[in-house]
């Protein structure tokens, strides 16, 4: 530890923090502009200078490694005047823009020119102009009112791995651009908007829209991914209208993917506000609940319990599907399942399907191996902190399957998923460095669960697991990259198929045969339901008119993941609650309301009457939902079993942000939300853009 004195007050501080941190840490604050507290010091706004004792002249406080015995002063006479006279070289160029700038009451030049600026300018010439650059659909820039902090560039060269901004020309000239003026090609790219001390790099979705203090704030969980990442909805009356990051270092850091932040217009587009029933015409018209309640009853009087199936969504909630599980328990149907992609996981135990590293853990891997997974694109956050673990340290990562680029340097291992056979029998480079490694990690991705040969995957892959010793008392290496946001917390519960029981690839066959006359469909909208007996009835609950509502019979209007108080769980088996932040429109309700109000008219009434009693009755059943934002990672069972693995090509369940090919799904695209944004259709469009110039590059 080292001591120094800050005005006056003895404070220690870790070898190796700046000044700067140890005058936080002695409760004094120091203003700045460039220095951010995950990305590299760039010490050009001088904004946080200090008087040090035995120095000339004011400090950079950011930059300045902190001594033993240093005795610094952060509000003398001299202080005071050197940030008075940084603040009005600040102000020189910058335009009087406040009144429409939408950084206006969330703007640190504002705060800061007021706390530690002057009241007049001596500056008499003509200010400079910048001409705004094109960085795509989800930034917005005034490039006038920009001060050269460069945290934006930094953010993009170091934490996103694109490289693609950065600043040409010297003095007044220097201008911050992408060069090329075409969209930043990252997933990540919209962090720069919350990064930015000025306003001039804005949300160019939001732009105009409404001003920081007329919304109110909810603390929510993203659901575009299983990161589980933790964010704040801001409303104005009953609309959302942006989306930003929470801190969790455990989780997300301070960063969201670009889907999470601009999906929401998606929110209020095609939404289903009132029952629908299809009729005579083979159209669906409206309904009230008691008629589509009515002839959902006669379906259920007409089909015997191995008849009834259901399906749950990547977007539902807990409470959506454990009332939907009691009440096809109560029904005596076996047919269920949550895993809408195929997969093979969850009868393993809760370590056979769980990221039992958790992400904080990818900290501290020293040699990685992705087995079909594609993190860039599954899980932008989470990636981000793979390529931070990559630039800090001697991190190697092994790929077996599609290659894209994941921002950082990965051996190829082709996408013969056979490879896998021939590490267990012979061995080879990726198997010594994980058994060289101290903290070996295997991520499987959904490319390697949901296939016919994925039994054989786990097998060789436990085997692999106990050759480099991947879990030990102290470790736990295994780890399973999901998707879909709903997808832990079904396992957890075990919406799967009870003993004799259909899983979804079976549920989908039997429908065509006319072998299920009944479907319940929890928002499953990744499915093509067109090919099924028409004899079958099948069920939508959800909140958006996608595939599932477009197939369906009857459409029961279900509330959005922001639109309720629920539970999910995230890939690492951490509970966590969202909080609701506006309202459903119309005659939509939460979905385990319309599925006990539904029990009570089959005559199977569940027992609970609202959201507290319900989540009793599921903590009751399954104990593991109480234990609330809590990691729960667990050793791995037998994972699979011998089986002849093929020599298909290993793909990815999300292979790039505009398309991909064929057996891939689209990064801005991958939900009934997502799918009916505007803004992720520019974002698909802007991308498919920027290949076309390398294409013709």
């Amino acid at each position: 530890m080292i001591t120094l004195t800050v005005d006056g007050n003895e404070v220690e501080v870790e070898e190796g923090s700046t000044v700067l941190q140890a005058c936080e840490a002695a409760g004094k604050e120091v203003p700045r502009f460039c220095y951010h507290e995950r990305l590299s010091i760039a010490g050009n706004c001088r904004m946080c200078l200090v008087e040090m004792e035995r120095s000339p002249k004011p400090v950079a406080s950011c930059a300045m490694p902190a001594g033993n015995g240093m005795v610094i002063k952060t509000d003398t006479p001299l202080v005071k005047k050197a940030r008075e006279g940084v603040m009005e070289f600040m102000l020189i160029n910058h335009p009087l823009d406040c009144p429409i700038c939408d950084q206006g009451g969330e703007c640190d030049l504002q705060d800061q020119a007021m706390g530690y600026g002057l009241a007049d300018s001596r500056y008499q010439e003509e200010k400079r102009a910048v001409e705004n650059k094109n960085m795509g659909p989800l930034i917005s820039t005034i490039m006038t009112r920009c001060i050269h902090c460069t945290r934006c560039v930094r953010f993009a060269t170091e934490v996103a791995g694109v490289p693609e901004l950065g600043a040409i020309g010297r003095g007044e000239a220097m201008e911050i651009t992408t060069y090329l003026e075409k969209a930043l090609a990252s997933e990540l790219s919209g962090n720069v908007v919350d990064l930015c001390p000025v306003g001039a790099l804005t949300s160019l979705p939001y732009a105009y829209k409404a001003r920081s203090w007329e919304l109110s704030h909810t603390s929510t969980i993203d659901v575009m991914d299983a990161v589980g990442s933790h964010i704040r909805v801001d409303t104005r009356g009953n609309e959302v209208m942006r989306v930003l990051p929470r801190i969790n270092d455990d989780i997300n850091e301070e960063w969201i993917s670009d889907k999470t932040r601009h999906h929401i217009d998606g929110l209020a587009s095609q939404r289903i506000d009132r029952p629908y029933m299809r009729g005579a015409s083979g159209r669906l018209a409206e309904a009230n609940w008691d008629d589509v309640f009515a002839a959902i009853a006669k379906a259920v009087k007409k089909a015997q319990p191995y008849e009834i199936a259901a399906l749950a969504g990547d977007l539902a909630d807990a409470e959506a599907m454990f009332a939907l599980k009691t009440l096809m328990d109560t029904l005596g149907s076996p047919h269920m399942d949550c895993r809408q992609d195929g997969s093979v996981i969850g009868k393993q135990g809760q370590g056979g399907y769980l990221f039992n590293s958790t992400i904080a853990g990818l900290d501290e891997a020293d040699a990685i191996f992705l087995i079909g997974a594609n993190p860039r694109h599954e899980a932008a956050v989470m990636n981000a902190r793979i390529r931070q673990n990559w630039l800090n340290s001697k991190l190697r990562i092994f790929r077996l399957g599609e290659a894209v680029d994941l921002t950082y340097p990965v051996t190829e291992l082709g996408t013969d998923a056979s490879v896998l056979e021939n590490l267990v029998s012979k061995g080879g480079p990726v198997i010594s460095a994980l058994k060289r490694a101290k903290r070996p990690m295997i991520i499987l991705g959904a490319g390697a669960l949901n296939r016919k040969d994925s039994a054989g995957i786990l097998s060789s892959v436990s085997m692999i697991a106990k050759t480099v010793n991947l879990v030990t008392p102290e470790w736990n290496g295994f780890n399973v990259l999901h998707t879909a946001a709903s997808r832990v917390a079904g396992l957890m519960m075990a919406f799967l198929p009870a003993k004799g029981g259909k899983a979804t690839a079976d549920i989908m066959k039997a429908m065509e045969k006319g072998d299920i006359k009944l479907l319940f469909n929890l928002g499953a909208d990744e499915l093509d339901f067109s090919k099924r007996d028409s004899k079958t009835t099948m069920i939508y609950i959800g909140s958006h008119g996608d595939h599932g509502a477009e197939q369906a019979d009857i459409v029961l209007p279900g509330a959005a993941w922001s639109e309720k108080d629920a539970i999910y769980v995230n890939m690492e088996g951490r509970v966590q609650h969202a909080q609701k932040a506006n309202f459903p429109p119309g005659d939509a309700r939460e979905d385990w309301a319309i599925l006990r109000a539904l029990s009570a008219v089959l005559g199977k009434t569940l027992g609970f009457d609202n959201l507290d009693a319900l989540r009793a009755a599921l903590i009751s059943a399954y104990p593991v939902f109480g234990n609330v934002d809590t990691a729960q990672p667990a050793r791995p069972k037998v994972l699979g079993r011998k089986q002849a693995i093929s020599d298909l090509p290993l793909t990815t369940a999300i292979t790039s942000a505009n398309g991909g090919s064929d057996n891939s799904r689209n990064f801005y695209m991958t939900c009934s939300i997502s799918r009916a944004s505007v803004t992720m259709a520019e974002c698909v469009k802007a991308f498919e853009a920027n290949n076309d110039v390398k294409a013709a590059e």
